[in-house]
């Protein structure tokens, strides 16, 4: 199997294909992989389902033994796509503690982190462009009047 990375793949019902798109692809594509799905006020709040995980997120853990707690994101290693969440630690057969490192797709976002610049342009961009729309496009009364003047 070629290691190389082919920006020409589509995709592969293939699960030992997926995997190696995975662990070939460049860290500007890994880090966009390394989503989790927002809360139900998020997605409310934001209209988006999922968005790539930052460092000070708040996070509830959805699988595995910490299931139900939440913590913060201390640590993103886009290289191997693994979260650090602070507090969360497991005892070591010496003695001493090591931090979890927990999946991405196994989280979710319950608070983001918005001291973000770029995180806070694409949301005020997106407000923008949905108030504009709403400006633009007419009201349902509005087109019910037509319907009954049309008639």
């Amino acid at each position: 199997m070629k290691k190389h990375f082919s920006k020409h793949w589509k995709s592969s019902r293939k699960p030992r294909k997926q995997i190696k798109y995975l662990a070939n692809a460049p860290l500007h594509l890994k880090r966009r992989f390394m989503s989790a799905n927002l809360s139900k006020e998020l997605r409310k709040k934001y209209g988006k389902r999922s968005l790539p995980l930052k460092k000070g997120d708040m996070v509830k853990i959805m699988r595995g033994k910490f299931k139900k707690k939440t913590g913060k994101i201390g640590v993103v290693d886009a290289k191997r796509m693994k979260v650090e969440i602070e507090g969360m630690q497991i005892k070591k057969q010496d003695g001493s503690k090591a931090n979890v490192k927990f999946n991405p797709q196994f989280l979710q976002i319950t608070e983001l982190n918005l001291e973000d610049r770029k995180r806070n342009k694409v949301f005020a961009s997106r407000d923008k462009n949905k108030s504009e729309d709403k400006q633009n496009r007419p009201s349902v009364a509005d087109l019910k009047e037509e319907k009954k003047d049309a008639s």
